[in-house]
């Protein structure tokens, strides 16, 4: 049985924080993602379901610019992050990961101590006060539900860490730069059920700052820890609505296939 969040009526009245209009990406010639639409609320939770390969992650790259970076990769259409283009021209693409952060799907600390770790960001943009690192460091550990587990071997390697704590770590390293959304690219997939339920947890307190969106293939995730919920197909977006609406009353039957199981 699938519970879906109660919190996600109050999400619903919300404004836009992030918006994709009329999004079609390419890798080369292929068509990757066809023309998709969605609005995320501010302080929420949207989830991307989807079977494999249905365009969920690509998706979510285009939400901070992340193509910029892969070959051959093109972005047509906007996203709009507080009703500004960020593919507008002129638009700093550092800046936008700056405000949009980006937790993968596998933990990928930096060879450093923990304490560089989480303060990686803030030192490249220019931080130099000890004290000030210190205290940026102390609050995103904190907000990333890591703190009480590390605070007393922050001089240690990132490495010597269990890998439910390094993703933790990871939260905590997109933190430090302050983002205003964050999205994560099924941050829970390579970790055990115990680290999944902490990692889900903090989710649920980081909407209460951020708006969080997340590629899950877990049905059962995004029912627990979304307010909205979109389905990808083939590179379509097919459905989006509240969590509770999309696996109870599915307006497309494609949405209604996928949830009750007959494929995927």
């Amino acid at each position: 049985m699938i519970v879906t969040n109660p919190d996600q009526t109050s999400a619903s009245t919300a404004a836009t924080k992030l918006e994709a209009r009329d999004l079609n990406i390419y890798y080369g010639k292929f068509h990757a993602i066809k023309n998709a639409n969605l609005s995320v609320p501010q302080n929420c939770v949207m989830a991307l379901i989807g079977p494999s390969g249905c365009g969920k992650s690509t998706f979510i790259r285009a939400l901070n610019r992340m193509h910029d970076l892969t070959p051959d990769a093109r972005v047509e259409g906007s996203v709009l992050l507080d009703g500004e283009n960020i593919y507008a021209g002129g638009i700093d693409p550092v800046t936008i990961r700056h405000r949009i952060g980006m937790v993968f799907q596998r933990p990928n600390p930096f060879p450093k101590t923990i304490f560089e770790n989480v303060v990686y960001g803030p030192k490249i943009h220019g931080e130099r006060n000890k004290k000030k690192l210190l205290e940026i460091c102390e609050k995103s550990l904190r907000g990333a539900a890591l703190w009480d587990e590390v605070k007393d071997r922050l001089d240690r390697s990132a490495l010597d860490l269990s890998g439910g704590q390094q993703q933790r770590l990871c939260i905590a390293r997109c933190l430090a730069v302050d983002p205003e959304v964050i999205l994560m690219d099924e941050p829970a997939s390579a970790l055990d059920p115990i680290a999944t339920s902490k990692v889900e947890d903090l989710i649920d307190e980081l909407k209460k700052e951020y708006t969080v969106v997340i590629v899950t293939h877990s049905m059962q995730q995004a029912a627990r820890i979304s307010d909205f919920t979109t389905f990808f197909l083939m590179g379509e977006l097919i459905e989006t609505g509240t969590t509770s609406s999309i696996f109870t009353k599915p307006k497309d039957k494609r949405t209604e296939d996928y949830i009750t199981g007959r494929y995927g």
